[in-house]
């Protein structure tokens, strides 16, 4: 049979075949290419789709004709690939990944066009180079890309805000000062390598029905205390993880079920009490649970103190007026402070104005009696409001964990928003002048000593979600400085004297969007921007910064980007579509910074998510459904609006924005410069349409849960989509060590010497990865092994 009847037989199908895929490919091309025109958009894809369709409309012919079509769009595609993305790894994916395929397609059925005379070798060799370029291109994917190394000069002895007098991890941040530095070097960069899990404990309670594991165990001596989402408390042998006692609260609540941690009092011994009472509740847990109780155990036998409040529990809705189920929950640890310990809550947000007050108050560690409260919308309430009274509603809150100078006598406070988040109009001054701010407080007295806001009339959830870290930084002079350091979700990072509020880094106020919002509602013309300090993926975005796993995904973004109102990180929401980035998950998060105390290397992990936000008026909103936690519907009962929110994703599941979705810098805080940046995480446990991959590719995953530094030269992060914790290099951001992990975790780590064996544990709560269906209930500890 000679070549021009296989080309009139077998070949002609296979022609045909290619022309019909080309021109149902082509078809959404130039439908959705013609829509992003006329949003304003690029015109490659109407381009190219036209383009295609004809190529396969000619291939479909066996007309030649079409493979030098598809070629020119294939080449035409390289030049407006790299123009628009430049050599950025994961940007071209989608713009070149598919049409090389198609075009390693073309080449092969090049000579199956009738009386063609180009013969075989020259199209198969050209389609051979672009197979392997697509599998250097595949092989490339699993490398870290986006990685940022600066040098910079080393910096000078750092001062330590707080000195420890122990080793032992005794507050949710080690210290009271939350920079999660631990002095240990058991640990070190030439030995991680040989960690290996130690023990592993199972509390029996599996977070569901959204309930997450984000607890920070503590751990005392010999002695690791975890909590999970249902308040139920372990201790548990530091060594070896052998339970020792339990205590359940039966705590309940209808939504927000977690615990981040419990904190630990030990009461100065009372010379005329007798023994017996001196030893009883010698050392204490403290905690408080999802239904708004503070418990006080004992730390020895998991009893609770009957001489603390009434049996052991101080009832935290007292003073409150009317508590809903669910809407005010006590998520973070309580801070001890002194023989005090102070309290906020997380409210329900978005529901409806009026929810239970914001109030700060602060207890005795030794009795439970209430010693003072504040409350910002009447200072001169003090302790328990009048009769008949209560806290002032709606005021905004503080959910996440305060940090306290005890020689200076302060507790700095994170306050969150007054509800609602995304209509403000209504809110009362001291909500205005007290959202998303740092409040220092005496600790003695609870009074206010200064306050320094970080968004002026917020209406998008930017509210401090942070612990502030204390650290002491040079003033350029010999000397130092005492800091505050607060990272935001904004990816802001704020550097304040911790005396009086003023900034140390440079802080300006810019102007911003001031068109779009809702009528009734009012902006702040400008907002504060923490310009001496980087900031973490705030880049703004454009409509080259869309992506997807293909050009037609991509397009569907491109097109969802243009549709949607977008001046920047403060476009208003309001009644049409409006993106928000850095979304209300940050930029970081509740997990907080780290500090490496021996470097002066600020650490913190970020997540790129953007949100859409649209304002429904109150008729449609009423008739929407019911109010719920975060994205999804905010009723915002009381004002003219709902609020709809949620992920600006692509048809397969994915961020519509180029990766990576999160990342782990360190900044130094002599120079405050960016020192390094890598992605987080893989898509090993995730991906497409919610189906895993199983492939370890480091596109940098959205991040929860914070990191650990320690004296061995090494930060410790498990808060990634995949199933890991992971050792880096401080210096260099260079990943050392990955540990498995039976699920996924977003907790922060925690480090302890054990003072049986002296080696040095790493643990981790693992009951999840945020939005992962794979559930579980572990404590992992991680250790080098021991001697022979």
């Amino acid at each position: 049979m000679s070549d021009q009847d296989t080309n009139t037989s077998g070949g002609v199908w296979l022609l045909v075949l290619f022309g019909l895929v080309l021109m149902i490919i082509g078809l959404p091309l130039l439908y959705g290419g013609v829509q992003l025109i006329g949003l304003g958009g690029s015109w490659y894809y109407a381009l190219a789709g036209a383009g295609i369709i004809v190529s396969g409309f000619l291939f479909a012919l066996r007309r030649r004709a079409g493979f030098w079509l598809y070629i020119v769009i294939f080449l035409a595609t390289v030049a407006w690939a790299f123009w628009e993305a430049g050599l950025n790894f994961w940007p071209l994916v989608p713009r070149l990944v598919a049409p090389a395929v198609l075009a390693v397609i073309a080449l092969l059925l090049a000579p199956l066009f009738p009386s063609s005379h180009c013969g075989k070798r020259g199209p198969f060799a050209l389609a051979g180079v672009l197979v392997l370029g697509l599998v250097a291109t595949a092989a490339y994917a699993f490398q870290p890309h986006g990685v940022i190394r600066n040098t910079v000069a080393a910096t000078e002895a750092p001062t330590p805000a707080a000195a420890a007098s122990t080793t032992d991890w005794r507050h949710y941040g080690r210290t009271p000062a939350g920079t999660r530095y631990a002095p240990i070097a058991g640990i070190t960069k030439d030995n991680v390598r040989d960690l290996k899990v130690a023990w592993t404990f199972r509390t029996g309670d599996v977070p569901a029905k959204g309930a997450e594991d984000q607890n920070t165990p503590l751990q005392v001596g010999d002695t690791v205390y975890t909590c999970s989402s249902k308040n139920i408390v372990n201790a548990l042998n530091a060594e070896t993880g052998e339970p020792r006692w339990k205590f359940d609260p039966k705590a309940s609540a209808p939504l927000w079920q977690r615990c981040r941690g419990v904190s630990y009092y030990e009461p100065t011994a009372d010379a005329a009490a007798p023994a017996a009472t001196a030893v009883a509740c010698a050392g204490r847990i403290v905690m408080t649970t999802i239904d708004a109780r503070l418990i006080e155990i004992d730390a020895k036998t998991g009893q609770p103190c009957a001489d603390f409040g009434q049996g052991g529990t101080v009832d935290l809705k007292q003073g409150m007026g009317e508590v809903k189920p669910g809407f005010y929950i006590q998520t973070s640890a309580p801070t001890v402070m002194r023989d005090l310990i102070m309290i906020g809550g997380w409210v329900w947000d978005n529901v409806e104005t009026g929810e239970p007050s914001g109030a700060v108050r602060a207890f005795s560690a030794k009795t439970g009696e209430l010693v003072w409260a504040w409350d910002l919308g009447n200072p001169a309430i003090t302790k328990l409001p009048p009769e008949g009274q209560s806290y002032t509603r709606g005021t905004p809150n503080v959910w996440s964990t305060p940090s306290y100078d005890d020689a200076l006598g302060l507790v700095y406070l994170p306050t969150g928003n007054a509800t609602p988040d995304f209509f403000g109009a209504e809110r009362s001054k001291a909500a205005e002048d007290y959202t998303a701010s740092v409040v220092a407080l005496d600790v003695a007295t609870g009074r206010e000593r200064w306050k320094f806001q970080t968004v002026h009339h917020d209406l998008w959830d930017y509210d401090l979600p942070s612990q502030p870290a204390l650290y002491d930084v040079p003033d350029g002079k010999g000397s130092k400085v005492p800091a505050l350091i607060q990272v935001t979700k904004r990816g802001q990072i704020f550097m304040l004297d911790r005396r009086d509020g003023k900034p140390i880094a440079e802080v300006q106020e810019k102007p911003v969007p001031q068109d779009g919002g809702a009528k009734e509602d009012f902006l702040s013309p400008t907002q504060p921007y923490s310009v001496g300090m980087p900031s973490i993926g705030d880049k703004p975005f454009t409509e080259a910064s869309m992506w997807g796993a293909t050009p037609l995904d991509q397009l569907y973004c491109r097109i969802g980007f243009k549709r949607l109102r977008y001046e920047g990180e403060f476009t208003p929401p309001g009644l049409t579509r409006s993106l928000q980035f850095p979304g209300y998950y940050g930029g970081m998060n509740w997990g907080s910074a780290s500090i490496d105390e021996a470097n002066g290397y600020l650490i913190v992990n970020d997540i790129r998510m953007p949100q859409f936000v649209v304002l429904l008026p109150r008729a449609v909103a009423d008739n929407y459904g019911p109010s719920a936690a975060h994205d999804g519907l905010g009723t915002q009962l009381g004002t003219p609006y709902g609020a709809l929110k949620n992920g600006f994703m692509s048809p397969l599941g994915v961020p519509c924005h180029q990766p990576p979705y999160g990342t782990i810098s360190a900044i130094d805080l002599k120079s405050r410069q960016l020192v390094w940046q890598v992605p987080a995480g893989t898509l090993q446990d995730t991906g497409p349409l919610g189906m895993k991959t199983g492939l370890q590719i480091p596109v940098g995953m959205p991040s929860l849960g914070g990191p650990v530094t320690t004296a061995g030269g090494l930060v410790f992060y498990a808060g990634t989509q995949d199933y890991y914790l992971r050792a880096f290099d401080v210096a260099t951001g260079e990943e050392l060590w990955k540990g498995r992990l039976p699920v996924g975790a977003q907790a922060t780590p925690m480090t302890y010497t054990s003072p049986e064996s002296g080696r040095q544990f790493v643990v981790v709560s693992a009951g999840g990865a945020r939005q992962s269906p794979d559930r579980g209930d572990y404590i992992v500890a991680y250790a080098l092994p021991k001697a022979p």
